[in-house]
This record gives C-alpha cells, structure tokens and sequence, in this order.
C-alpha cells in the first residue's frame, strides 16, 4: 500500500492514529480517545486481542443524527464492515446496503426491517447483532460518528478533491439547503462532500456505498499531507462529541502504528442485489435483497482474513466471482408481498 488505502478503510481511526503519532501529540489524542469509549456488554472475548498481531473485525457507522436535529434514536446512514489481518498485511471492506432487508432482534422490536433501522431498535447491540447475523461474521469492535462530524472534518482538511460524475441537486443534512454541483473535478466543502456521498437519486444505494469510500479516501489524502497533520487540535474539536467508539485508546493507537508500518493489501467487495417494494404496514418501501452466493462470498473471504475458515477454488488467483442471481431468502419477504423491481 500504500498507507491512504488503510485510512480509507478505517477513516476515523486513521485520523486519530496520525494525530496520536507523535510524543506532543499523545496526550491530547488519549484524552479524546477515552472520552470516546464506549463499551459493549458482550465484549469480554476482545480482552485477549494483541491488534499487532491478530486479525480484527470492525463495524464502521455513520449516523444519520447532528445537534440540530438531536434525533436520539438516530438511524445508520452508512455501514462499513472492514478486517485487518497485520499478519498477512490484508485489509478488507465491503459496504453493506442500508436498505437490506434482515432480521432486527431488540428489547423492544423482533422481526424483518432495513437493516439501517436496527439502530434506531436497539442501538449498537442490535444493529452489530442484525450484521453478524446477516453476514455470518463476528464484529470485535465498532465506530460511530455523525454527520455534522464528517462536514467539520472536511472543511478542517480545507475540503477534499473529487471527480463528480454527474450533475447534482441535493438538500444538505439539515434538510435546509439546496446544495448543487456539476460534473467535474472539485474541491468539496463538508456540506458538498456529504451530499455527494449520501445522495439516492442518482442511481441505487450500492453505488452510494461506493462513492462513500471515494470519499473517505479523499479525506485520507487531504489527512495525510503534513498541512493537515498541524491542525490535529482542530481534528479533535470537529469529532469531539460526535464519535464513540468499544475500542480502547491503546489500541487505537496500536491500530494506526500497524497502518504506518506495515504494507496493508487493500481489498473491495461489493454485493449483489435485487431490489424489491414491499408493503407490510401499509406504506410502500424499497428494500434490497441480497443474493445468496454474493452473501456467501463474501462471508467467506472475511472468515479466511478472520482466521476463521480455509481458501478454497474462491481464493485462487484469477477467480471471478460471478452471481447466479437467487436471492438469500433471509433478506426477501416470504409471504408474497413483495414486487420486484425492474
């Protein structure tokens, strides 16, 4: 690598680890690091982690929550599952859907849902609960950050460059601004970039996980360069408040000298999907179904990062992964409701 694709990958910890990278540093960013922990009840099997040695799952949410709208029960607007294997120097990442539809188990709430809602159920426990259980993969640890977060952070960064490949009219995060762009290269605000990232009207809601990651990886560049680096204490003024973490600061900071000195193989996975309308209280919603073997696949190449099963004919060099197109019945309504879309 290429050190931009591990900050890509793990945005926030990559800011943080940069800003934790250095003895004047240190103190500050610990401080913010463990103001920002927040543990898990089920947790206890992490205790043993050495991150500098074992691989580690982690479940990367951006919340669709700010101070204006104070939302509380906020809903998960992006969902990034990322491994990093320091013994083979592997990184993968794949979004998953906002819109798929999964199991939710919660206190208050059992049953199918986008399984973007399983945060506004039950909080973080469901919602890591609903993708262990769609993907079958244990999540070790979890981030969280917000949105007016994300715009602070880019426009700390003094914006960052990106190639827009279409026109655009889209509100802001506050619903208040109309917020437009042409096709072409451009230096986006916080509020532009987020836009961009965000918008469902342009094509479908895996190509909006797509450009996220275009745009986590911009801010990894713009936070690379050393202009950048000297506004660490603005960095931690934008996520102050705004990011919670079950990581403890240690190892935070042991996962980014891992990025810094190692060559971390970085590695895309996207689903496929069919998607659906689907009417089960009377208002039609759009929903995702995920394909059985894209479900399987890519389970499988996390499980082989894990530790946790064998290569096989899919782990050989040159393979392809190909659809068959049969959705998992796990994420497709089962009593006839359902209309696909064209």
């Amino acid at each position: 690598m290429k050190l931009t694709k591990f900050l890509t990958i793990v945005l926030l910890l990559v800011i943080l680890g940069v800003i934790g990278y250095g003895v004047k540093m240190l103190t500050d960013a610990n401080q913010f690091l463990n103001n920002s922990y927040q543990p898990r009840k089920n947790s206890q099997v992490n205790d043993k982690i050495d991150v500098q040695k074992d691989p580690i799952s982690i479940l990367v949410l951006g919340l669709d929550d700010d101070d204006k709208r104070n939302l509380g029960s906020a809903r998960t607007d992006s969902m990034l599952l990322l491994s990093v294997n320091p013994q083979t120097e592997d990184i993968n990442i794949t979004s998953i859907p906002r819109d798929t539809y999964t199991q939710i188990n919660s206190k208050d709430y059992n049953g199918k849902d986008k399984i973007n809602a399983a945060f506004a159920y039950g909080g973080i426990d469901s919602t890591i609960d609903a993708v262990e259980n769609l993907v079958d993969v244990p999540i070790n640890y979890y981030v969280t950050v917000d949105f007016q977060a994300f715009e602070k952070i880019v426009d700390e960064l003094g914006g960052v460059d990106i190639d827009v490949p279409f026109t655009l009219t889209e509100q802001n995060a506050q619903g208040k601004k109309v917020v437009n762009l042409k096709k072409g290269h451009h230096t986006l605000s916080g509020e532009e970039a987020l836009a961009f990232a965000r918008t469902r009207y342009i094509d479908n809601d895996v190509e909006r996980g797509k450009r996220q990651q275009q745009v986590f990886e911009a801010i990894a560049k713009k936070a690379m360069s050393m202009g950048s680096i000297a506004k660490y204490k603005g960095l931690l003024e934008a996520l102050d408040g705004h990011f919670q973490t079950d990581m403890p600061s240690d190892r935070i900071l042991s996962v980014a000298q891992s990025g810094l000195t190692k060559d971390y193989k970085f590695h895309s996975y996207v689903f496929s999907w069919m998607g659906f309308d689907y009417a089960p209280y009377g208002e039609t919603m759009s929903m995702v179904g995920l394909h059985q073997d894209s479900l399987e696949y890519i389970s499988h190449k996390f499980k082989v990062s894990l530790g946790l099963e064998g290569k096989d004919e899919r782990d050989e060099h040159g393979y392809k992964f190909e659809s068959n197109g049969i959705v998992a019945p796990e994420t497709y309504p089962q009593d006839g409701m359902a209309i696909d879309q064209p």
